[in-house]
């Protein structure tokens, strides 16, 4: 689910909960090391995305956050905040080229930097986070 987070909206808030679970306590964040990953640099996009990146001229980056039911992925545009909500079940990573992956939800997907270890780390979060996801019956509210 791609959206525009700039202003609160309780309806975006809730379709966004509902998709990938509410965020981690504090205490949980605490035991997990964080939940938000360094800064990725997007190469490519699809063209609802891309559409959107091109209205700036600045580098496009995003960053991922964890959430118990899938990640949210968030970039800025101009002076606009958007996310692209992916549940654990339908995300799809696929590793391409030296230092480069996508992640794919759908008919959107992001090509994404990861030539650096800390990026790289934060890849086998996702990997190891969806793998428990698949193996227990989370139930959101």
């Amino acid at each position: 689910m791609l959206t525009n987070v700039t202003y609160s909206n309780p309806e975006i808030t809730r379709k966004i909960d509902s998709l990938v679970g509410k965020p981690f306590t504090l205490k949980e964040r605490i035991r997990m090391g964080g939940v938000g990953s360094p800064p990725f640099v997007i190469r490519e996009s699809s063209l609802e995305i891309r559409n959107l990146l091109i209205l700036d001229n600045n580098r496009n980056r995003c960053n991922i956050e964890l959430r118990p039911g899938g990640i949210i992925i968030g970039f800025r545009s101009l002076l606009e905040s958007f996310v692209l909500a992916i549940p654990y079940y339908k995300l799809s990573i696929l590793k391409g080229d030296l230092g480069v992956c996508t992640l794919h939800i759908d008919h959107h997907f992001m090509r994404l930097e990861t030539d650096t270890r800390a990026t790289q780390k934060f890849l086998v979060r996702i990997l190891n986070a969806k793998a428990a996801f698949s193996h227990s019956t989370p139930k959101f509210e």
